[in-house]
């Protein structure tokens, strides 16, 4: 079931693209950098996901457990 996204572009990516996009982001951003960027924007995804299907806003345990980390 196709949710309306439409990911035809990623079958014309090949390794040579994607690893020029990889590098454009480590340049972008830094190493250091990076992981955190990775989990913020995985929270951000989750946090669309959750406001698309209609789900409470109560976190989660690992969320919980992520922020007083931070």
């Amino acid at each position: 079931m196709n949710n309306g996204v439409n990911l035809a572009f990623l079958s014309n990516l090949g390794p040579w693209e994607l690893i020029l996009i990889f590098l454009i982001v480590l340049v972008v951003f830094g190493a250091n950098k990076l992981p955190k960027v990775a989990k913020d924007l995985g929270k951000g995804i989750r946090e669309f996901k959750k406001s698309i299907s209609g789900e409470q806003d109560e976190k989660s345990e690992e969320e919980k457990k992520d922020d007083k980390k931070e």
